[in-house]
């Protein structure tokens, strides 16, 4: 199976080297058919009713996962909501422990190199 990234946000560009989806069901449908290295994950979408949250929570009970995740949304409460979620499954042992889980909150406009390193470091 191709290995790819993935980087959900319908406002934020990409990094180099992302797919780049916009809604849940796009993300859904890439962890269905791909092997993700790094999912990259916005809570607050155009979508008022699907975010990132619900994803946590369809990734979980269908045991979706990438290699590593980071939760990057700027929404404090949604992306702390996303992470503590995919940390108790860890706990729970519904994800696997060895995943890296992350919440690094990205800005809206501008990307600083230093936080793109992040990204570049684990492609």
């Amino acid at each position: 199976m191709e290995k790819i990234s993935v980087f959900l946000d319908d406002y934020r560009k990409a990094p180099d080297g992302y797919v780049l989806v916009e809604t849940i069901d796009e993300c859904i449908d890439l962890l269905q058919n791909f092997d993700i290295e790094h999912l990259s994950l916005d809570h607050d979408l155009l979508n008022k009713t699907r975010n990132g949250f619900m994803l946590v929570q369809k990734m979980v009970k269908e045991k979706l996962f990438a290699n590593r995740i980071t939760i990057h949304s700027a929404n404090s409460v949604g992306g702390k909501a996303m992470y503590n979620c995919l940390k108790q499954a860890q706990r729970n042992l519904t994800m696997p422990p060895a995943i890296i889980v992350s919440l690094r909150p990205l800005p809206l406009k501008f990307f600083p190199p230093r936080v793109l390193q992040h990204y570049i470091e684990i492609r």
